[in-house]
């Protein structure tokens, strides 16, 4: 169960380091590709903005990574248990205000890896 547990959180983790390059290293470039139903001239107007998402995009994926270094099995839990809260949190913000997709990207497999770590 724990290796389970440790492969979702990271995979949670490498997906928001993945927005976090998205959001503050490729909004301008690649935005406009995977957000068609936007303006293209709405992508430079809002990188600052984006790259601040990024930024906490970033302090989330940090926080799940320093769960792996965590020695104290009670620390740990409560770490992860935290960040994967943040995480379920914003997913279920973006789904209700941004689109109904970021609960199953996002929403969904924080709230699994916090169920799987409540239940082991």
């Amino acid at each position: 169960m724990q290796l389970a547990i440790s492969i979702l959180i990271g995979l949670i983790a490498l997906a928001h380091f993945y927005i976090l390059w998205f959001e503050m290293f490729a909004w301008t470039t690649r935005g406009p590709k995977i957000f068609r139903q936007l303006p293209a001239d709405s992508f430079e107007k809002s990188k600052v903005l984006a790259a601040n998402q990024g930024l906490y995009n970033g302090f989330l994926a940090a926080g799940l990574t320093w769960t792996f270094f965590i020695e104290d099995p009670q620390w740990q839990t409560n770490v992860a248990l935290f960040f994967l809260g943040c995480v379920a949190v914003a997913g279920i913000y973006g789904s209700l205000t941004a689109a109904k997709k970021i609960f199953y990207l996002q929403a969904s497999p924080a709230m699994i890896a916090m169920g799987l770590i409540l239940i082991n």
